[in-house]
């Protein structure tokens, strides 16, 4: 019961410093609540909720990823997220599934054997980024069947609000929260104020908002291409500890690659 005391106290806090700081903004968003029934309220609401604990899940394997591996690795099991689109879309959709992403799909799991038989002290961070893939998978397939009915903004806000309360619950029952947690360089915090407003909170919104135009798998689709520039500063900033066997970057690219050309075919076809 505490967690939850103190994580609505961390939410009214940050509503309150959005407020300060947006006014217009916040505004304009609760006047679109207005044009919402109560049913849809509802309902939304309880998605909103599931979606919020998918999206706690997801940084959290994500993050986990990243400390037991490294950036490499993580980047490279997330550009699985179009493969695991295009298994999920077929169900939640209602469309058929299509023959050449059984291939497709085939040559994903030769790539990910590839880097499982070379990176093998790295298995756990694999599987961590790999449940972290799926995950931002499902949540944006959810995401693609809301934006039809909510606008952009409440979706983002209400969910990453449920992925804090969540979040927050998991740090107390781990007792994760303590003096050494609040312990950060001023430098720190400024890199946190960027991830969390520019790389975060913005990117979430833009990408909810694009899905009224394109389908969750197009939007997996052009994420995938961050393991590339992604890889590339790690070994630019990170150094040596993100140099990795060669057969690595062959497994990689051949998943890259497979992503890359199923969405090149699905272009042309109109899928």
């Amino acid at each position: 019961m505490k967690e939850l005391i103190i994580a609505f106290g961390l939410f009214l806090f940050i509503e309150g410093i959005l407020y300060a700081l947006f006014p217009s903004k916040m505004k304009s968003m609760l006047l679109k609540l207005n044009d919402v029934t109560n049913s849809q309220l509802r309902t939304g609401g309880l998605i909103f909720a599931l979606i919020g604990f998918l999206i706690a899940l997801h940084w959290l394997a994500f993050f986990k990823a990243v400390k037991v591996s490294n950036v490499s690795i993580t980047l490279a099991m997330m550009s699985t997220g179009a493969f695991f689109t295009s298994l999920l879309e077929p169900i939640f959709f209602k469309r058929k599934i299509i023959k050449y992403e059984v291939v497709f799909g085939l040559i994903v799991i030769v790539g990910l054997y590839i880097i499982f038989k070379v990176e093998t002290a790295y298995l756990t961070g694999i599987l961590f980024a790999l449940l972290s893939s799926f995950l931002g998978a499902l949540f944006s397939i959810f995401n693609g069947m809301v934006v039809k009915t909510y606008d952009a903004t409440i979706i983002s806000f209400y969910e990453l609000f449920f992925g804090v309360v969540f979040i927050t619950i998991f740090i107390f029952s781990t007792d994760g929260f303590n003096v050494s947690f609040f312990d950060l360089s001023s430098t720190d915090w400024i890199y946190i104020l960027l991830l969390a407003s520019v790389c975060t909170a913005y990117a979430f919104i833009a990408a909810v908002h694009i899905m009224k135009w394109i389908s969750p798998y197009t939007l997996m689709l052009t994420t995938n291409m961050e393991p590339v520039y992604g890889i590339i500063l790690a070994l630019l900033i990170l150094g040596d500890k993100e140099y990795m066997n060669p057969t690595f970057y062959l497994g990689a690219l051949i998943i890259l690659m497979t992503v890359i050309v199923n969405g090149i075919i699905k272009t042309r076809k109109k899928v």
